[in-house]
């Protein structure tokens, strides 16, 4: 183990500037610096820093000791009027971080580095899509730590982007290769993943365009991995074991350490929040009115985006199913317009559905009351689902929540899919198994193991728990 410095350590994080990858980063930058007394500086975008102070997440009176916000412009225009508050274009978020972030990353690190009372920069901890940090981090001769804030799986499908280039699988000949039967191609030759099939990678392979930013974009991330001293991980070994022995050989150190949220924090928590939403916290008073078990919570997270045609479908099928719901629904859910829901909905669901804009979903998984969870299979949402002891009926969006759904419907047991074309008798169907069919009460027992699973990594002494603990000593103090 490296020897602890005299001077405090000083962890710089950044994560890529979307919901799904601020709030695993925040949660542990608060750990390092409650646990371990390292000093952080949290940089983010001036676009998303803006959002968490007018969420009421950050507080611009806030002084917290050791912890500190830095921000970088995104290089993208800024947004239209009304659109303030939506969460940025996906593909240009990407190629901008990429070709503009460096230049100030650099110069925040000059103006935190033993300036102003802060101790020098000891370690950087970057999301695994800012690779550019690295170049940072080798000009200071400090080590970095990419934070991967998918699934191991996830990971893993993008690790095998450019095989699948090289390979001739993708980009795409022509669209008719998006059949079922094209997708349905298993591909036997991924380490680590049983029956993976191509419908079940990361989706930015789905292309026709050999240029597509994102598939490019993948690719160049993934092929600087290798330059980090260690790669971490928002997963447990128990979960995703195959995947991580796997990976082991083909990566730097990789380092397990959770599910973040359960593991203990030695100090007070430190009063910022991650939601770039303002959180409607009336939600936990419904559900304390609800039977334990009863409520099915419906989020399809941060970025997922839909029609006005499908969000009637799932409107009437959550409905129809007779059961009690709470649904969140921001307000950049519909492509371009604004939700609309029928005003003979609002009454159908009098008295058992709640809709909300946002909400503190970790608070609404552990809610005695939650039973079942409709979701996009994000995954904070999955890992979060599975910490909770509550199974998932899937509706991936795009990204790894194709590969997270396989594994959470297949290898770990907990969920069922919906066909990405919504029907609402499809939705009445599988919402009805999850909260009282056969199938459900399988799938509520699997999770309600895999959450004793994730408690018993995350304590003392657990696997999780050591991890975090080897990271920090051999990685992030070592000299």
């Amino acid at each position: 183990m490296g020897s602890i410095p005299s001077e405090k350590p000083h962890a710089v994080c950044i994560p890529f500037p979307a919901q799904g990858h601020i709030t695993p980063m925040l949660k542990l930058a608060k750990l390092l610096h409650s646990n371990h007394g390292f000093h952080i500086t949290f940089v983010m975008t001036h676009y998303n820093h803006h959002r968490l102070l007018k969420s009421g997440a950050l507080s611009p009176q806030l002084n917290v000791p050791d912890f500190n916000f830095e921000s970088i412009p995104d290089g993208l225009p800024a947004p239209p009027e009304g659109f303030e508050d939506a969460t940025q274009d996906i593909p240009e978020l990407c190629h901008s971080t990429m070709k503009t972030g460096l230049k100030p990353f650099r110069e925040v690190l000059k103006r935190v580095n033993g300036v102003n009372g802060s101790p020098p920069v000891s370690c950087i901890i970057s999301d695994g899509v800012m690779s550019f940090t690295l170049d940072a981090a080798e000009e200071m001769g400090l080590p970095e730590v990419l934070f991967w804030t998918t699934s191991a799986c996830g990971l893993m499908g993008y690790l095998h982007y450019s095989d699948l280039i090289e390979r001739g699988i993708t980009p795409w000949r022509d669209e008719s290769q998006l059949k079922d039967e094209y997708l349905d191609m298993v591909l036997d030759w991924i380490p680590g993943m049983k029956n993976i099939r191509l419908r079940d990678i990361p989706t930015f392979i789905r292309t026709t365009d050999p240029n597509d930013i994102m598939l490019n974009f993948c690719k160049h991330e993934t092929g600087r991995t290798v330059k980090a001293t260690a790669i971490l991980l928002n997963t447990f070994d128990e979960l995703e074991q195959p995947v991580l022995d796997a990976m082991k050989t083909m990566l730097p150190p990789i380092y397990t350490v959770g599910p973040l949220s359960l593991l203990p924090s030695k100090a007070s928590t430190v009063p910022i929040r991650s939601n770039l939403w303002k959180e409607e916290t009336d939600c936990l008073e419904w559900l304390d009115g609800k039977k334990p078990g009863s409520v099915v919570y419906v989020n399809f997270g941060s970025i997922t985006v839909m029609t006005n045609d499908q969000l009637i479908e799932f409107a009437w099928g959550l409905a129809n199913s007779k059961c009690d719901f709470l649904w969140v629904i921001r307000n950049d859910l519909v492509k371009g317009d604004t939700a609309l829901l029928p005003p003979e909905f609002s009454v159908d669901i009098e008295g058992r559905g709640l809709l909300a804009s946002w909400c503190p979903q970790e608070a609404v998984l552990a809610h005695p009351a939650i039973g079942g969870f409709l979701t996009h299979s994000g995954w904070n949402s999955t890992i979060e689902s599975l910490s909770s002891g509550v199974p998932m009926v899937s509706w991936p969006f795009f990204a790894e929540q194709q590969t997270n759904c396989r594994y959470v419907c297949t290898d770990w047991g907990v969920g069922m899919e919906i066909d990405n074309n919504v029907k609402r008798d499809e939705v009445e169907g599988q919402v009805r198994e999850l909260m009282a069919g056969e199938k459900g009460v399988q799938m509520r027992n699997r999770a309600v193991e895999w959450m004793k699973s994730a408690k018993t990594a995350t304590k003392t002494s657990g696997s999780s728990f050591n991890n975090l603990e080897r990271l920090v000593h051999d990685v992030l103090l070592h000299n």
